[in-house]
């Protein structure tokens, strides 16, 4: 059927919404107006901040503004808080582009990649466990978890290092790499690359410029783009200083000017971060409906009797979200609304007729989020053979019956998957109800509150019935997802949490289980408190998040407390999950292997907090509980290694192996201590004993590789080389090796098209266009050496190794000159820097400089 394409029914049900929106004219008529004034104008406005009370309608204006920017062209991203963390928004921001048609695949890759790596660094660890199944299990259909850890860990690479690509010739590649500063060995004890090192160190460093570079290249073809950040009040403490930096500095590369910024939340943004820029936010404060908005939404809805408007605006107090519920069914008489008994609930359902539905309404307000599924576990499920009762659309006959006159609290009965659709359909037709965040419904916390005391207070046994209910339901989705593949390999139950489609609902089944019997629930919750700390902040703040929930919405004061305090240990991402963890440590719940594990995981965030003798610490306190605890040993000696105490690192895997005899990490972690001890033969000797136990990890491989690259066996090197990149072929670490191996050997065809295949798989990382500068000046074309160290620093200003090597580039060239300057910028990032101290002499030698 020709003609033009039929809107989707979830464009409709806008429309329809969208229709019956009332009020905010002068808001509205501001934001509008915006896109009709050049940003070059003065009075163009970049950001604008949405705030006021729960239930005064910011969401609804939010989306009515997000709607007025699309009919402008704009394209458009809206979070809120069911992101936690940065990563989160950009991964919000990507997906909705792409829906529009403006995909940011590099921004997607890069995002792989951190979560890849953030894993891998944490599993590094785990995968020491013989009971996790760590590394060295047994054969499997490609690289392990562990291998792939590690693939991206401890390879001190030549070309990662400043100072090896440029005068590999005149200094020993091992020595050199052992030169690196303190905190870069450090994490390459787990992650192998300097971008990786970056990468978890400073993901908001390296994603963000990303994510501008892409946000650049979409809005060219758009007139505008608008952002926005709603339920700010929740995730300020994690977005504030990062979207302060991202529109007032060029930090991270430089904004379009046709990018607009909405925030919303409840308060005021923090004078600490915004003081300084009050000028460049436009403040649009909302209060409770005038009464005649007030009565405008009611006559659009059919109220407009007056003893029931006056009703209406007496109970609602003109907050909108509360006038919207009250007139969504068309009161037709004020009845009982006199009753000066009446609780809120009955405020927020008293035209609704239908008990059955009146109870669903109830029962469905306990879950956090809400589906269809969630729905018929919220009111009880009954099988698909049993009668199927009335329709929902006919309400559900028989379902139950609700809340009576007399507020008193019905039990909704069982239903099939027909009327669950049915209900769930009619509950997203509720003012209250919305489904922006995660895919799901959920209620407005203005409803649901009162909603969750009614049923907490009415029949605590319902309650505790209710959420026992729901919590098994999550659990069986948790389960399901256990029985999928394992996540990354297959490294041990912890490593779950880094699965969204595991972790959600073990978070929903805390959430559950806490609401039903705290005391009870609370120690097998703090023990996951241990494993997402593991993980980091991202994934702490989750945890952290589900426990203050509970605690406000049980009633249980304490529990509220105690969520509140380890979300605001959370707020300094540069502690990770460090202060979480001490918090955990306090509590009397803990068993000793409960003590033993939240050791080794504040080691591991001490260690990446560049911690190291507090990192040391922690480890040891975690064997002295357990000298049996494989994970601390091997975290031990990662951190010993990053400090050179090369004889301890090697009788801690000693150790370790000891107690997990046959794995393979172990020879390989031995032997990549004895590379960077410069101990090459002992070194291929252990990794081949890695390598007969797993042959098919990439990683062992690529370590067995360079080390014979150090041995200067270039051939053999590019056969171990070859053989990791068949296993894995997304090993970029691998690609840049072989491609620096294949440029000194002469064949700058095959190193350029590594380099183009490691530059398709990540297009930001700056050693890749590093490297190519180097293949280039090895073949003489020192024009092209220069463009392309160029582009790496212009990727990482920091990058003191293609500093060095455009100096020697410059110098090939005779702009002897701009090669001193290069080394003393070089030298200027990096005191410690000795290759560049010495190529900075000798030019000046050249020149009859003193050095």
């Amino acid at each position: 059927m020709g003609g033009a394409a039929r809107p989707s029914m979830q464009e409709r049900i806008r429309r329809r919404r969208r229709g019956g929106f009332v009020g905010r004219r002068e808001e509205l008529a501001l934001f509008r107006g915006n896109f009709d004034i050049p940003p070059d104008d003065d009075r163009h406005r970049f950001v604008f901040h949405v705030r006021g009370n729960a239930g005064v309608g910011k969401t609804s204006l939010v989306r009515e503004l997000e709607e007025a920017a699309r009919e402008r062209g704009a394209l458009t991203a809206y979070t809120d808080e069911a992101v936690a963390g940065v990563p989160d928004v950009m991964a919000a921001v990507s997906e909705q582009f792409a829906r529009q048609g403006r995909p940011l695949k590099a921004l997607d890759r890069a995002l792989a990649t951190y979560r890849q790596r953030q894993f891998e660094a944490e599993s590094a660890a785990v995968a020491a466990d013989p009971a996790a199944g760590g590394a060295g299990a047994g054969s499997r259909a490609g690289p392990s978890a562990g291998s792939r850890a590690v693939a991206t860990a401890g390879l001190a690479g030549l070309g990662m290092v400043p100072g090896i690509g440029p005068f590999a010739a005149m200094a020993d590649p091992g020595q050199v790499a052992e030169g690196a500063d303190r905190l870069r060995a450090a994490l390459s004890a787990r992650l192998r690359s300097q971008e990786d090192v970056r990468l978890v160190l400073s993901p908001l460093q390296v994603l963000t410029p990303v994510l501008v570079s892409e946000i650049r290249r979409a809005g060219a073809e758009v007139p505008w783009i608008a952002l926005f950040f709603d339920t700010y009040e929740r995730t300020a403490p994690f977005l504030d200083e990062w979207l302060r930096d991202l529109i007032t500095t060029e930090r991270y590369g430089a904004l379009p000017d046709h990018v607009v910024i909405t925030l919303a939340g409840q308060r005021g943004l923090d004078p600490g971060h915004w003081g300084d820029y009050a000028d460049v936010v436009t403040d649009l404060p909302l209060g409770p409906f005038t009464e005649s908005e007030a009565r405008r939404l009611l006559a659009d809805k059919g109220v407009v009797d007056e003893p029931v408007v006056r009703d209406v605006l007496r109970l609602s107090g003109r907050l909108p979200v509360l006038v919207s519920t009250l007139a969504a069914n068309r009161p037709d008489g004020s009845g009982d609304l006199d009753d000066p008994s009446a609780t809120a609930v009955e405020r927020f359902l008293k035209w609704e007729r239908d008990p059955a539905r009146r109870a669903v309404a109830l029962a469905c307000a306990l879950p956090r989020r809400l589906n269809e599924d969630i729905l018929r576990s919220a009111v009880g499920e009954r099988s698909a053979g049993a009668g199927a009762g009335a329709g929902a659309g006919a309400g559900a006959a028989g379902a139950g019956t609700g809340t009576g006159t007399d507020g008193t609290l019905g039990t909704p009965g069982a239903v099939g998957e027909e009327e669950a659709a049915g209900l769930f359909g009619w509950l997203c037709t509720l003012p209250f109800v919305s489904g922006r965040s995660g895919g799901r419904a959920r209620y407005h916390e203005v409803v649901r509150d009162p909603m969750l005391r009614l049923q907490r207070t009415a029949s605590p046994r319902k309650w505790t019935e209710a959420h026992t209910r729901l919590a098994e339901a999550f659990a069986r989705e948790r389960a399901a997802a256990e029985d999928g593949p394992e996540p990354h390999g297959g490294i041990g139950a912890d490593r779950r949490w880094a699965e969204e489609s595991w972790r959600e609902p073990r978070l929903e089944e805390s959430y559950h289980l806490l609401c039903a019997r705290p005391r009870a629930a609370l120690p097998d919750v703090l023990r996951d408190g241990i494993a997402a700390c593991r993980l980091g902040p991202v994934a702490a703040r989750r945890w952290a998040g589900t426990l203050a929930d509970a605690g406000r919405d049980s009633g249980s004061e304490q529990l509220a407390a105690w969520g509140a305090e380890c979300l605001a240990a959370l707020a300094d991402e540069r502690r990770y999950a460090i202060d979480v963890l001490g918090l955990l440590l306090a509590r009397p719940e803990l068993t000793e292997a409960d003590r033993t594990a939240a050791y080794t995981a504040r080691g591991w965030n001490h260690f990446r907090a560049d911690a190291h003798e507090e990192a040391l610490a922690d480890y040891g306190r975690a064997v002295a509980l357990d000298p049996a605890h494989v994970p601390a040993y091997h975290g031990r000696a990662l951190t010993l290694r990053a400090l050179d105490d090369f004889t301890a690192v090697l009788a801690d895997l000693d150790r370790a192996e000891e107690l997990a005899p046959g794995t393979a990490w172990v020879p390989r972690e031995r032997g990549e201590t004895y590379r960077r001890a410069g101990r090459y033969e002992e070194a291929v000797a252990e990794l081949d004993r890695a390598h007969t136990r797993d042959p098919r990890d990439a990683v062992i491989l690529g370590s067995r590789g360079q080390v014979r690259f150090q041995q200067g066996e270039e051939r053999e090197a590019l056969q171990d080389l070859d053989r990791a990149i068949e296993l894995w072929s997304d090993y970029t670490w691998a690609l840049r090796r072989r491609a620096h191996i294949r440029g000194r050997l002469g064949d700058t065809t095959g190193a350029l098209a590594d380099l183009g295949r490691a530059e398709r798989l990540d297009p930001e990382l700056p050693q890749v266009p590093g490297q190519r500068g180097e293949v280039y000046r090895w073949a003489g074309r020192h024009e092209e050496a220069v463009t392309e160290f160029t582009r790496a620093l212009t990727l990482d200003p920091s990058y003191t190794w293609a500093l060095g090597s455009r100096a020697m580039a410059l110098k090939a060239l005779g702009r002897t000159a701009e090669a001193l300057a290069d080394l003393n910028r070089a030298l200027e990032l990096r005191p410690a820097y000795d290759w560049a101290r010495a190529r900075r002499n000798e030019l000046l030698a050249e020149r009859g400089g003193a050095p």
